[in-house]
């Protein structure tokens, strides 16, 4: 019987605007995600700058040369680093720090999490207080198969998750080291360590 995987029990408290949705699976909600952010921004208070489908929290920090492109949310006290990108629907949590030269795509990053500088997180749901060293990833794409479908193992059942573009879901607290990949369709739970260098392939597939 194929297992359910609940977002819940790698995020222990998730934005209040995804309540609705945290029952998906990860996958079904990083693909819903730009038509989510589209439907929460007008519901912001006034406390944000909102133009073009892009949301600033007026107490979080963008520095120069930031390229945003929405639908965007970036919530209160975050720091958004130089030349850093943001493609297709990104929703940036409370606190959270976004090094220079990092691209975030169609992704969720909880309360108090840092991603360094130079890094690369796409189609992921990122829980609270996680890590990203530099240079660390979390692919989102199997560029080198033929079959580019992405299979996830959980529990030691194999989950097809009938779509291309999937990053990581990745528990509270981890931490990943500099120039670590998670491979596409890589579960963390809470608390895990990847080393430097380290890549996660959970999955070997032809």
């Amino acid at each position: 019987m194929e297992q359910k995987i609940n977002i819940n029990d790698f995020i222990s408290n998730i934005s209040e605007y995804f309540k609705t949705e945290q029952n998906q699976l990860p996958w079904e909600l990083t693909t819903n995600l730009k038509e989510i952010i589209e439907e929460i921004i007008p519901n912001l208070n006034g406390d944000f700058k909102i133009a073009n489908g892009i949301a600033i929290h007026k107490s979080t920090i963008v520095e120069n040369g930031v390229t945003i492109k929405g639908p965007f949310i970036a919530m209160e006290n975050c720091h958004i680093g130089a030349n850093s990108y943001f493609r297709e629907g990104v929703f940036l949590d409370k606190l959270v720090k976004i090094g220079p030269c990092s691209e975030i795509k169609s992704s969720i990053i909880c309360s108090g999490t840092a991603i360094a500088h130079l890094n690369y997180i796409g189609n992921s749901i990122i829980g609270q207080e996680v890590n990203f060293e530099a240079g660390s990833i979390a692919a989102n794409h199997y560029n080198e198969r033929t079959d580019k479908r992405i299979w996830i193992k959980y529990k030691n059942e194999i989950i097809e998750t009938g779509v291309e573009k999937l990053g990581a879901l990745v528990g509270d607290n981890s931490r990943i080291g500099a120039n670590g990949v998670l491979s596409p369709g890589t579960v963390l739970e809470k608390n895990t360590i990847v080393k430097r260098l380290e890549l996660i392939e959970q999955l070997e597939m032809e």
